[in-house]
């Protein structure tokens, strides 16, 4: 056991370690004559220690600010004296050029010095030598003194023309003044102004001559524009001559472009700006050469799309040599858009949304991956398919659990659009003439994952007698192609007349064939759409109008928020009014392939002339001697007072046979009406017929294909026992 320890007696504990070894503080007081003497040593404790970096800085400084004190009080006496003795001498002229005002320095104006001296002063008086804030003080002190310094440096440049007075060259400059304002002015107050050149300093002097210079400089400018313009004005046709060197020599690019922008400035106001004798024919047929010459097209496609675009078909041919953008289409079966564009944009992809006007569309600006290649295309997750190609889809607006048909469906890309909104319900059917083409549609129907798609190569034009009573039909027509030139550059030097009129004669036939196939009756359809990419009114609007007089269907509108409307009127032909629900893209303007869209409803299933002939009551005569073949306008009442039969002339398309003999020539209304319902009996047979082969023909397929199937592993069974026993 040790000590108990006593906690009664502790010990008072004393100063820290610290606390031991400082001293006391001695304060030390200085006074104020001290406090001058310090000046380049600091005093502690009675000691006097070195000065620092910045303080001997600060002394150099005020030591250098006294002696520029001294040297420039030194100048104003020598000025002085040579002032005194240059009154006495004659006067001798300065400069001998016109620049003297520029030769000369001017004089800057000098702060006082007494100023100078009280503001150092009181930095001196302020702060002393110790603190580190005093230091700074001195230093920001110092800048403003060196900028003191600066607006006083000695004029150098005035040593040899020392002897000439300030007053004598004011007087002069103020002579020159005077005569260059007298022959520029134009406003007449001469005496005001030498009034106010004499009030002036010389640098406003100087400045006053440069305005007066600058506003000559801009009227000589003006004057030199409408020169210019007036020769622009009075631009010249070549001459026959000229024009036959031009095509001698291999042309001249820059110059065809110059005088295509020369010709379109004439034709903005041809009234005042057209050549004398020159008409506007003249200037058209010479802007249509420069631009066949410099875009590379023929002259009837030219002149088709300068009587389609007269104020923009620069913007139109230039859109034509830029490709279109890259554009993609979401397959809604399998993904969504905003999941596909962030795994593309992890692929190396750079897209955007193709517009607000589209839900499932991407823009491709760049890619470090090909886009027909990327396992997410090759999983049917997206489509290549141009933007212009969602609008005949999007005005179609196809229903779930519909039967629809798409007449011309090769490559796919409609088809697969149609089947994504359907949801793989309802019947799709998938029509293509060229056998080779529909292996496409077969393709991408895999790919994108469509269950409900029948595809077939009937010819357009006979497939209403295949299959009919389709609740929606899509007709994007074979055409010329003017639309797409960026994609095809042949089209430019390829197509002439006859092949717009075999287009023209093919899609009226098919309008037809799509109009008999759709159902009037449908509950939730009944609609046409009918698209090209084609920008002529050839194949446009004059199809519709040839469609709307055929057959019983109005147009509608399309349903796109954006577009221009079609054609009602084109030179001297005058279409239907209600073409203005028509749609037309271009892609100057839309930047997309040019393309036409029309939407129809069919309200009857009738043709025109079965339903014209039924409801007749009054018997009907047909005059066969009559060439011109047209119905008469009113009833003639023959001697007993009764309504005499119409006369009608049947036209050509008519299936009606005309008798020759005389007696037989009285038809009445009954006999037509019984005609009308034996081809409903005759239509329905022929419906039915036609649907009994097609699933005569699709069973026989899928019955093939399980065939071949078994075959195929019973083979294999075959290899793997051979190789089993070997």
């Amino acid at each position: 056991m040790g000590r108990k320890r006593d906690f009664t007696e502790r010990e008072k504990p004393g100063l820290g370690r610290k606390a031991k070894k400082q001293e006391a503080p001695s304060p030390v007081v200085l006074s104020m004559s001290k406090k001058k003497k310090a000046k380049s040593a600091k005093i502690i404790d009675g000691e006097k220690k070195k000065l620092g970096s910045r303080a001997k800085k600060r002394l150099k400084k005020r030591a250098v600010k006294k002696a520029e004190k001294q040297q420039m009080k030194t100048l104003k006496q020598k000025k002085k004296e040579l002032d005194k003795k240059s009154d006495s001498k004659p006067k001798v002229s300065g400069f001998t050029d016109e620049n003297q005002r520029w030769l000369k320095p001017t004089k800057k104006r000098k702060l006082p010095i007494e100023d100078v001296e009280k503001d150092e002063e009181e930095e001196e008086k302020s702060g002393s030598s110790g603190s580190d804030g005093e230091m700074m003080a001195d230093d920001f002190d110092h800048a403003d003194s060196g900028s003191d310094t600066d607006l006083e440096i000695p004029d150098e440049f005035e040593d040899d023309d020392s002897h000439i007075s300030d007053e004598e060259n004011s007087g002069d400059d103020t002579e020159e003044d005077g005569e260059e304002e007298t022959i520029e002015s134009d406003d007449g107050d001469d005496s005001s102004a030498d009034e106010d050149a004499k009030e002036m300093l010389p640098i406003e002097k100087a400045s006053q001559k440069l305005k007066l210079k600058q506003q000559r400089d801009r009227k000589l400018a003006e004057a030199e524009l409408q020169t210019n313009i007036s020769e622009m004005e009075r631009f010249a046709l070549p001459s026959g001559q000229e024009i036959e060197k031009e095509v001698a020599q291999p042309p001249d690019l820059a110059l065809i472009q110059q005088r295509i922008k020369d010709v379109m400035q004439v034709l903005g106001d041809f009234k005042n700006r057209r050549e004398n004798g020159r008409t506007r024919k003249e200037y058209v047929q010479q802007l249509k050469s420069d631009l066949c010459i410099y875009y590379s097209y023929n002259d009837f496609l030219m002149e088709k799309l300068m009587s389609l675009f007269p104020l923009e078909i620069i913007e139109f041919l230039e859109a034509n040599e830029v490709q279109r953008p890259v554009t993609i289409r979401t397959n809604t079966l399998k993904t969504r858009r905003r999941d596909l564009a962030q795994v593309l944009i992890n692929r190396g992809m750079n897209l955007d949304p193709i517009g607000k006007w589209s839900k499932v569309g991407l823009v491709v600006y760049d890619s470090q991956v090909p886009i027909g290649a990327t396992p997410e295309y090759l999983s049917g997750h997206y489509m290549l398919q141009g933007g212009s190609s969602f609008l005949p889809v999007m005005a179609l607006a196809p229903h779930e659990n519909e039967k629809i048909l798409d007449m011309a469906a090769a490559p796919g890309g409609k088809t697969t659009y149609i089947a994504a909104l359907m949801k793989n319900t309802g019947i799709l059917f998938a029509n293509d003439a060229n056998e080779v083409r529909s292996k496409a549609i077969v393709g991408n129907l895999h790919r994108m994952g469509i269950t409900n798609a029948v595809v077939s190569t009937h010819d357009g034009r006979h497939f209403p007698k295949v299959m009919t009573g389709f609740d929606r039909v899509l007709l994007d027509a074979p055409c010329s192609g003017t639309g797409v030139i960026s994609k095809d550059t042949a089209v430019k030097a390829n197509k002439d007349e006859k092949d717009i009129q075999r287009c023209s004669h093919l899609q009226k036939e098919l309008i037809l064939a799509a109009i008999d196939c759709c159902d009037a009756k449908s509950k939730s359809g009944g609609y046409i759409v009918y698209s090209t990419c084609s920008v002529l009114v050839e194949e446009n609007e004059w199809v519709i109008d040839y469609a709307l007089k055929k057959r019983n269907v109005k147009l509608v509108s399309t349903g796109l928020d954006f577009g221009r409307e079609g054609f009602t009127n084109f030179k001297e032909h005058r279409f239907h009014p209600s073409l203005k629900q028509t749609c037309r893209f271009y892609p100057h303007t839309h930047n997309l392939d040019g393309f036409f869209v029309a939407k129809l409803k069919k309200f009857s299933n009738k043709m025109p002339s079965q339903g014209n002939i039924s409801n007749h009551k009054t018997p009907i005569v047909i005059d066969t001697e009559d060439s011109k073949r047209t119905l008469s306008p009113k009833l003639k009442s023959t001697k007993d007072g009764q309504p005499e039969a119409k006369k009608v002339k049947l036209d050509k398309s008519s299936t009606q046979k005309v008798p020759k003999n005389k007696s037989t020539e009285r038809v009445f209304a009954n006999k037509s009406s019984h005609s009308a319902v034996g081809n409903k009996k005759s239509n329905e047979k022929n419906e039915d017929l036609g649907l009994k082969k097609v699933t005569t023909q699709i069973l026989k397929r899928v019955h093939d294909k399980k065939e071949s199937m078994k075959k195929y592993r019973t083979a294999q069974k075959v290899k793997r026992k051979e190789k089993s026993q070997l």
